[in-house]
């Protein structure tokens, strides 16, 4: 099983206390731009790739999925979408992404919410998603915006007093493994480039559907912090299709 911080108790117990970790889709930034992005869920087979506490698997499901499979490589994730879902259309499955395996054509939906800036290559997991969907299902995705993994650290660049001055964009086309320190925690990502991240779809057989940069939700200005991501993008949005 592939290491992984967020069953490092330290660092769980401050990530369960962020805002988008305790009320959930609503306090997510990107929300209200990726929830456009669904296919209608209704009598649909859905798999989540990095589900967390699995607010997308139960979203999924109250909007008529016909059965929703989450799978994470956190046990501690996955213990708290567990204590927290009573459908029994959903079910949790602990494993890389990189890993598990599903017969063809298992899903019509393939949905995985910042995630994928976790994976080293991108080429092999579209692949397993391709062969995982039925003609015709979509693959909608966040991740980290690659100006945001570019140069690594995930700071920004302060100026006189600390106040935010920049946002450092380096080694942009040096795809690969990055560390940012977080919650205490070195945590290892994996940068690439925007092209990859659309090429990729594209060579493996998909459809590109849409294509988003999401600004903050509005409503949620008030967060600090939250105005200084109109700065630079922090999140990248994708859907794709499988044609028929």
């Amino acid at each position: 099983m592939k290491e992984n911080n967020y069953d490092n108790p330290g660092f769980f117990s401050q990530y369960r206390r962020f805002p988008r970790s305790v009320e959930g889709l609503s306090a997510a930034g990107e929300w209200h731009a990726l929830q456009k992005l669904f296919p209608d869920f209704s009598g649909k087979r859905v798999l989540d790739l990095g589900c967390g506490f699995g607010w997308h698997c139960r979203y999924a499901a109250d909007h008529g999925a016909a059965a929703v499979i989450g799978v994470d490589l956190s046990e501690k994730m996955l213990e708290k979408a567990r204590a927290d879902t009573f459908d029994g259309r959903i079910h949790y499955v602990r494993g890389a992404m990189e890993e598990v395996d599903f017969p063809p054509a298992s899903f019509e939906a393939v949905l995985s919410s910042l995630a994928l800036h976790y994976v080293e290559e991108l080429g092999p997991v579209f692949r397993r998603v391709w062969d995982w969907l039925a003609p015709g299902g979509d693959f909608v995705f966040s991740c980290e915006h690659p100006v945001f993994t570019a140069e690594g650290s995930q700071e920004w660049y302060p100026g006189p007093g600390g106040a935010p001055l920049h946002w450092p964009v380096d080694r942009y086309f040096t795809e690969g493994r990055r560390t940012a320190r977080f919650l205490g925690c070195d945590v290892v990502k994996y940068h690439h480039t925007l092209t990859t991240y659309v090429q990729t779809l594209l060579e493996t057989g998909f459809v590109l559907k849409a294509l988003v940069e999401p600004k903050p939700d509005p409503r949620l200005m008030d967060v600090p912090g939250m105005a200084d991501e109109l700065r630079r993008p922090m999140m990248l949005l994708l859907s794709a299709h499988k044609p028929e």
